[in-house]
């Protein structure tokens, strides 16, 4: 098995430890700032850093999470500067990567909706008509590959890998769950998962499991089945608690990574097609230099 680090929870570090306001969770609009250019770099070096000091591949996302059209209109873009700054994202990420060895630019995409909950549900069409405007500008300004991240229904993770396909990209797809380790819309992951590997044709490269800690999911990833072979990565929250008491929060819940790396060894021999390991809310470099060197440790 190779193993791949990514970064952890950029908009929650931006927030709480850089101090920077992110209306609607955006941090592509910091793009267009020196100050805001700065904070990304800051961010993003000791996850390159700590990939190659343990020289494992390093997946480098773009900072294009919420760079979508709905998102990109609440903000004040229109579809040309929307473009243009997805275009910028990748050409910054291409800038951090430099001449580092074994660096993925992977385009991140996020839910149309809110990523905790489902306001407007898309069939499938819809969805892949959606989200074929950003991956297809994603594709043209060079990405290596695209990853959705934070879905929260099947409907629009099968449209996004439709999408992705026509594009003749790699794409992998990520879910979060609640606490009792359903999706927001009821759904089991095993369903869901069974669900879009049937509507297109296993697609998808793998499948995350994001925003979400590991006790939300240890369970139902314990039940095993074969869908449990088609999660290829794990980019956890450091705390245990809900969406609903996250979006609550006025502090930081940070957890601890010597935890959280312990709770994601118990769960290898239950995921042994995991092959990217990085973090979501809360996290930072210590938390995935914690959970890889846990990982890799366990035989």
């Amino acid at each position: 098995m190779s193993l791949s680090l990514t970064d952890g929870g950029i908009e929650t570090s931006l927030i709480f430890k850089q101090g920077f306001e992110l209306p609607c969770f955006a941090s592509f609009p910091l793009l267009e700032t020196e100050l805001g250019r700065d904070a990304l770099r800051s961010y993003f070096t000791p996850f390159l850093d700590l990939a190659a000091e343990t020289g494992l591949p390093f997946v480098l996302d773009t900072a294009t999470w919420r760079a979508n059209p709905d998102w990109g209109e609440r903000l004040g873009y229109t579809r040309e500067q929307l473009a243009a700054v997805n275009r910028e994202a990748v050409a910054f990420a291409r800038s951090l990567a430099g001449d580092r060895p074994s660096i993925v630019i992977n385009g991140a995409i996020g839910p149309r909706g809110d990523g905790y909950v489902i306001e407007n549900r898309m069939d499938e069409t819809e969805a892949e008509h959606y989200h074929a405007w950003q991956v297809g500008v994603l594709r043209d300004a060079g990405v290596e590959r695209v990853t959705a991240l934070t879905l929260t229904y099947p409907e629009e993770a099968v449209g996004i890998v439709r999408a992705a396909a026509s594009a003749a990209l790699p794409v992998l797809v990520g879910f979060t769950v609640e606490t009792d380790g359903r999706l927001p819309s009821g759904e089991s992951l095993s369903d869901t998962i069974a669900r879009v590997d049937r509507r297109t044709g296993s697609g998808a490269a793998c499948f995350l499991i994001n925003c979400a800690h590991p006790s939300h999911f240890a369970r139902a990833v314990s039940e095993g089945g074969a869908w449990v072979e088609r999660i290829g990565g794990l980019r956890a929250n450091a705390s245990a608690l809900s969406h609903a008491e996250l979006d609550e929060s006025e502090e930081l819940d940070e957890g601890a990574p010597a935890e959280l790396a312990a709770e994601h060894q118990a769960l290898r021999p239950r995921l042994p097609a995991v092959e990217l390991l990085g973090g979501c809310c809360g996290t930072d470099h210590r938390h995935v230099r914690a959970i890889a060197q846990a990982w890799m440790a366990q035989p």
